[in-house]
């Protein structure tokens, strides 16, 4: 086993080559990951088309590349408090399962590879609460980055509606 480490302005991580690849990004002041295996592309901030009668963390639809992609914000998603967006916001492109997502997160950060001794579980809030969506928990220098997981996140049936055409 080998060890790296992924030094930048804002955190330094030793990790492992067997480890899982996340690509951690912002919400206000805290750092989230998604596995990296699920991200498709990283775009520019451009404003969705709006669709009637969808949930409101559903900022409309995207036309990428002949494909119709709803576009979710991810603090509207996540119960966070709204921002403006600004010169650092970015769509990420991911694939759920058989769908394909346009996630609006503040500022991407870093790749970064977490051994399973790594990640501790997610606290357990009482099951009604958010932390449902996190896959777990990892330990950066001083600070935490909370693992997401994305089918959890956008799993729901309310998605499935707002991107379907029948919903248009």
């Amino acid at each position: 086993m080998t060890l790296e480490t992924l030094s930048t302005p804002k955190s330094a991580a030793s990790f492992t080559q067997d480890g899982n690849q996340y690509l951690t990004f912002s919400l206000g002041r805290e750092t989230y990951g998604i596995e990296i295996l699920r991200v498709q592309e990283i775009r520019g901030y451009s404003p969705a088309t709006p669709i009637p009668n969808s949930p409101s963390w559903v900022r409309g639809v995207m036309n990428l590349r002949g494909t119709i992609v709803p576009v979710v914000d991810l603090r509207a998603k996540l119960g966070l408090e709204l921002a403006q967006y600004g010169r650092f916001t970015v769509i990420i492109v991911v694939n759920v399962g058989t769908r394909v997502i346009g996630l609006i997160v503040d500022a991407v950060s870093d790749v970064l590879s977490f051994s399973p001794e790594d990640v501790q579980p997610a606290p357990d809030l009482g099951g009604s609460g958010d932390g449902r969506f996190a896959r777990g928990i990892a330990h950066v220098q001083e600070s935490l980055v909370v693992l997401l997981d994305l089918e959890r996140v956008l799993g729901g049936a309310e998605l499935e509606a707002s991107s379907s055409p029948a919903a248009a």
